[in-house]
């Protein structure tokens, strides 16, 4: 009852049962930083470049080179790897496969690449905000139904080649977003990403376009059609974060739901008046947010079951505890001197 990977395969079945085989592809964002002499963690890298750069500003190309060489070996398939948008920053894409084998290789990807890292004196990590100021590291799911050959979220009639089932589950995505945060986003560093500016969604939103929304439609359609949540970061349990993710979205189409038209420009650019027609509502702030929402949810609760419900809520509670007690650094430099 405890087991993550066995919850997920339930609510696997039951998509099973209704005639979907559940696909999902991985983009997994991470960050490639130096050791000090002890050999500990540290938040400095001599890799200067951006988005997409190649050598010689990108220096942890060739560490990346030999964590895609591996994990193909292991036979995952991957679709790119390249250089992000933050200094040290990096991303490696995982081909759409089967959900529980996505979820099984991300479990084994992130192992991996912190290994290989360490091989190379080099720290690799998965916290969603190491430094303050750049962008976090996300994991974009790309997801979609299938039945056998046919890709159940395409349909060429419609103007935009969504499907209705493709609307419903969107729909049952943005009706629960507010209570999946505290699953696919459980550490309180997680919203320290979830902020304006940085390319990580803020509000409860879905476009094709903007990179801002919280979902978003790729351009490819009929067989690749999908629709990616870009919410979740790295540091979550796949298992928990697909079958929450999954459990809604079969909510959506159970429900028959229908999502509120697409947005087309930036949210933070949109007026009042604006957000009101397109139903927007704001994601958390902070951890404590997040699970007060997610307490709420009869929907994540159902899907957890009562263990991994207890469990992990009290986990989150006294994390969550532990923190606001702390003195960080910034309150000594904002108030020390002054008062």
């Amino acid at each position: 009852e405890g087991c993550p990977r066995s919850c997920f395969k339930k609510v696997l079945a039951e998509s099973g049962r209704m005639g979907f085989s559940f696909q999902v592809g991985l983009e997994v964002e991470f960050f490639i930083f130096s050791q000090d002499q002890e050999g500990g963690a540290t938040v400095s890298t001599r890799d200067s470049a951006g988005y997409f750069d190649l050598a010689p500003v990108d220096k942890g190309e060739e560490a990346r080179r030999d964590m895609v060489t591996l994990l193909e070996a292991m036979g995952m398939n991957i679709a790119a790897a390249h250089h992000e948008v933050a200094p040290g920053q990096h991303e490696i894409d995982l081909q759409m496969t089967s959900g529980l084998t996505a979820a099984d290789n991300l479990s084994t990807f992130k192992w991996v690449v912190r290994k290989m890292a360490r091989e190379k004196g080099l720290h690799a990590t998965f916290m969603p905000k190491p430094v303050f100021g750049i962008n976090g590291s996300g994991l974009h799911m790309h997801q979609a139904f299938f039945a056998k050959e046919t890709n159940l979220f395409s349909d060429p009639e419609e103007q935009d080649g969504l499907s209705l089932l493709a609307r419903n589950y969107i729909s049952g995505l943005l009706y629960h977003a507010a209570g999946l945060s505290a699953i696919t986003n459980p550490l309180v560093n997680s919203y320290k990403r979830l902020v304006p500016g940085h390319e990580a969604p803020t509000t409860v939103a879905w476009s094709e376009k903007e990179s801002s929304s919280l979902i978003r439609i790729p351009l490819a359609r009929g067989r690749d059609t999908c629709c990616e949540i870009r919410m979740p970061d790295p540091s979550c349990n796949p298992y928990l974060a697909l079958a929450v993710i999954l459990n809604a979205g079969l909510d959506g189409i159970k429900n028959n739901m229908l999502p509120p038209p697409p947005v087309t420009k930036d949210v933070a650019s949109m007026s009042i008046r604006e957000k009101r027609y397109h139903r927007i509502s704001e994601l958390p702030t902070n951890l404590i947010e997040a699970i007060q929402q997610a307490q709420k949810s009869k929907l994540i609760q159902n899907t957890l079951g009562k263990q991994i419900t207890k469990i992990y809520f009290q986990a989150k509670q006294q994390e969550w505890d532990r923190y606001t007690r702390q003195v960080h650094p910034w309150e000594r430099e904002t108030y020390l001197n002054i008062y």
